[in-house]
């Protein structure tokens, strides 16, 4: 399965590599998911690139055909300039075709540019238009008490100035085990929570899973979890209260992340004129939980 990891507000995701096979699957199998996610930088190479080769395609057959007028013979810069002014619609007629294969390959290309704008600017105003969620997960999760009940805690916070309506947030465990028959398989469990639904998710919020019978943390220790290559992976979804669209975020913890017998540092400030703010500086701090409820689940 993918991996998630976020840094900052950056969500990266590591995947397995999948091998190619002759059902479709590589790189161009979807090309629009994969322009769409790809970086800005990485779009406008990738729109320039495309834009070069094809007008250099272009100006090679125009060269062949020797058929625009004021072009240098055999000059490949000249067909070349043609070829991006008839492809953007220019047309400063200095040049011209004038033998047939000139003016029918002068059409396609007219109409190849025509389609290309019309693909690439709803392209942009797509990746323009889509709505995102700027959530912060805290680097680790705790596990402490929580009204004297042991539990997994972690903390999110919406690092945008707008509000998340109904964001409802979803765990998942997951671990390797073996069925009755001696199968290696990776189960994977939903987390109960105190609280799943924020009605509106502007600061911050701490999920809090406790940790009874029946939870996959009841009776386990951290060297148990380890051996079974557990993980959890948070899910957040909403309604951005801009876009009226619903928007995600995704984050993932190991083991390595749960610091048993810890708390998080309080991040609340109250100012002066009797309202709140929150000191993001101490988001991802955790302090050790006060003397005498340092908790191992399951005890």
């Amino acid at each position: 399965m993918g991996r998630f990891r976020s840094r900052g507000n950056r969500l990266i995701i590591r995947r397995q590599r999948r091998p190619l096979t002759g059902g479709g699957d590589g790189y161009f199998t979807d090309f629009y998911h994969h322009l769409l996610i790809s970086s800005w930088p990485l779009l406008l190479v990738q729109i320039a690139a495309a834009f070069v080769l094809l007008n250099g395609a272009f100006a090679f057959g125009y060269l062949l055909d020797g058929g625009i007028a004021n072009a240098r013979p055999g000059n490949f810069s000249d067909v070349f300039f043609f070829s991006v002014e008839t492809m953007a619609t220019i047309g400063y007629g200095r040049m011209a075709p004038v033998t047939l294969p000139a003016h029918l390959l002068m059409s396609v290309e007219a109409l190849t540019g025509l389609i290309g704008f019309a693909v690439v600017t709803g392209m942009i105003f797509a990746k323009f238009s889509r709505p995102t969620a700027r959530v912060r997960f805290s680097r680790h999760a705790v596990i402490s008490l929580r009204d004297g009940v042991p539990s997994l805690l972690f903390r999110m916070a919406n690092v945008r100035a707008n509000q998340i309506v109904e964001a409802q947030v979803h765990v998942v465990f997951a671990r390797q085990e073996r069925t009755a028959e001696g199968e290696a398989v990776r189960r994977f469990r939903d987390l109960e929570l105190t609280r799943y639904r924020n009605a509106i998710f502007a600061y911050s919020w701490t999920v809090a899973h406790p940790i009874v019978p029946g939870s996959p943390f009841h009776g386990a220790t951290r060297e148990g979890l380890l051996a079974d290559d557990a993980d959890l992976t948070i899910s957040l979804t909403g309604i951005d209260e801009t876009f009226s669209q619903t928007v995600y975020a995704r984050y993932s913890y190991n083991v390595e992340d749960i610091v048993w017998g810890a708390r998080f540092a309080d991040i609340t400030i109250h100012t002066p004129d009797g309202q709140f703010a929150l000191d993001m500086d101490h988001f991802d701090e955790i302090v050790p939980a006060p003397s005498g409820i340092a908790v191992t689940p399951g005890v």
